[in-house]
């Protein structure tokens, strides 16, 4: 049950009483007897099952991290209906002979430790990005941004180099302080452990693989939020999440689709199923001479029963996927969307050379047509979505075993085949040009080595143009050599369901991204009620 939560009593039973939920009820040394009415107050407390664990909070450095966007903020966001709005920024205005564009930045917006947010820290974020030496994840979103100009504390000018239309999107990244990181090391620096954002939240205290506990930012440009609290309680595996949350040690997690019929008699929850940009398929590697094949990548997606992963392994929790681009305007719904059909993959398999072996298995040159898929652990839809796929690749003699291992322990150009997950949910440019473009195969993006001449021309096209019409011819042109050349074998779009207290008011829906983040996009506008 949600109940606002007695605090006050300065002693480490209290810290752990925060951290185990809104349903908690006073311990045997917590009864009303012996609270002092002195120091009592009320603190309303939500507590999220965090599926990600964190050994740093970044946003310069990571992206997926739902946490950035509580303690952090940018010079826009993204409101319900994923258009960019301001934040930071009040207003903006576009040079479009001399690529510049001006940012008026709120007055008197207070970083967690007081200090005042500027025009200086909006150029020391981006050149921080864009430092080769910082290794960031999100560094090629900022590839056109030629120079940041401090016109005044609340001015800043970002000029470019040719025209970025996602650049916008893309400025919705945190801000990080520079008075706390200048000449410093931000990949190592103890403020990734100590987080000072201006977002509507602030770090109160991080117990490392346990949780962290963020406390309503009362100087919050934006008015305080109406949860005093929010726990981040670290529970990466997903039947925990589940069992706590019905127990009531979590308000709010995200769900698992086989989990959600354990909920339909709950009372006590109530159950939010989201459209996201998120997608799952077989990443092969092109450092592996077998998939340079076309034909060979055609028939692995023509043996896959799609549908049929939808509607068993993810209880038909989404959609059969055909294009990297499901959301927004800019899909091409008449490319070749490889429908289950065995008889035709055994054909192309056959023309690409690979004939059935003694022992059932396909094979050329002496080479056995046999390879992993990888899957990473802590993610059982994606290791069963690969499993049933490995048997459809045994239906067409193709030998593909899964391969689960640690997050982290991946090196990315010794894999063969990979349960990958990507999205786009916002400007349709985010997981495309970093994905598929060659030039991002040094910068780590494009994990599979992809290469094709025709997708590099129609992305940087796309991304550099200004009349919305033509971005949507580009991206369509890209989706059809997208189908022609498959660097995937696309699965599923995937459909992120959240579990909530009943209590919880002003959860509002949105396209949430990769990992179904964003559902707190708008959390400090909740209540308990």
């Amino acid at each position: 049950m949600m109940k606002k939560r007695l605090i006050g009593i300065l002693s480490a039973a209290m810290l752990v009483f925060s951290v185990v939920g809104c349903g908690s009820k006073p311990t045997a040394n917590q009864t009303k007897d012996n609270i002092s009415k002195s120091n009592v107050s009320e603190v309303k407390t939500l507590t999220y099952g965090s599926a990600c664990d964190y050994s740093r909070i970044n946003p310069a450095l990571d992206e997926h991290a739902e946490i950035h966007k509580i303690i952090f903020s940018g010079l826009t966001k993204h409101d319900e209906n994923s258009k960019v709005i301001p934040d930071l920024a009040e207003s903006w205005t576009y040079d479009k002979k001399n690529l510049m564009y001006t940012f008026k930045l709120r007055k008197n917006v207070k970083w967690h430790d007081g200090k005042d947010f500027t025009a200086d820290d909006v150029k020391f974020t981006i050149e921080a990005i864009k430092n080769p030496k910082n290794n960031s994840e999100i560094a090629t979103n900022y590839e056109e941004i030629k120079k940041v100009e401090v016109v005044d504390k609340n001015t800043v000018k970002i000029y470019l180099s040719k025209p970025c239309t996602p650049i916008l999107d893309y400025l919705s990244v945190g801000m990080i302080p520079k008075h706390l990181l200048d000449g410093k090391d931000i990949t190592k620096n103890s403020f990734n452990q100590h987080p000072i954002g201006t977002g509507s939240y602030k770090l109160d205290k991080w117990e490392m693989g346990q949780y962290i506990s963020l406390k309503a930012n009362k100087d919050y440009y934006n008015g305080r939020p109406k949860i005093d609290k929010v726990v981040f309680k670290i529970v990466e595996d997903e039947k925990a999440r589940a069992l706590q949350l019905k127990s009531g040690e979590l308000d709010l997690a995200q769900l698992e689709p086989h989990d959600m019929n354990s909920f339909g008699n709950d009372k006590n929850i109530k159950l939010y199923r989201e459209k996201t940009a998120d997608y799952r398929g077989i990443m092969y590697n092109f450092r592996n001479p077998i998939f340079k094949d076309v034909d060979l990548r055609k028939a692995l997606t023509y043996a896959i029963d799609k549908k049929k992963i939808v509607d068993k392994v993810l209880t038909g929790m989404g959609q059969v996927a055909y294009s990297p681009l499901q959301m927004g305007n800019y899909s091409n719904k008449n490319v070749e969307k490889y429908k289950y059909n065995p008889k035709k993959a055994k054909e192309l398999l056959n023309k690409a050379g690979w004939k059935v072996g003694k022992d059932g298995i396909r094979e050329k040159n002496g080479k056995r047509l046999s390879f992993k898929i990888t899957c990473f652990e802590g993610d059982p839809v994606r290791t069963n979505i690969a499993n049933v796929i490995t048997q459809y690749f045994k239906d067409v003699n193709v030998d593909a075993k899964v391969e689960v291992v640690p997050k982290g322990s991946v090196k990315w150009d010794k894999l063969e085949g990979f349960l990958i997950g990507w999205g786009s949910p916002f400007d349709p440019d985010d997981h495309t040009y970093k994905v598929f473009h060659s030039q991002q195969i040094e910068s780590g993006v494009n994990l599979n080595a992809y290469s094709n001449k025709k997708v590099d021309e129609l992305l940087e096209k796309a991304r550099t143009s200004e009349d919305d019409n033509i971005r949507k011819k580009y991206y369509k042109e890209f989706q059809q050599e997208f189908s022609n050349d498959p660097p995937f074998s696309l699965i599923a779009y995937i459909d992120a369901v959240y579990g909530a207290n009943k209590n919880i008011i002003g959860i509002k829906d949105t396209v949430l991204g990769h990992h179904g983040v964003g559902f707190l996009w708008n959390v400090e506008e909740w209540d308990i009620k």
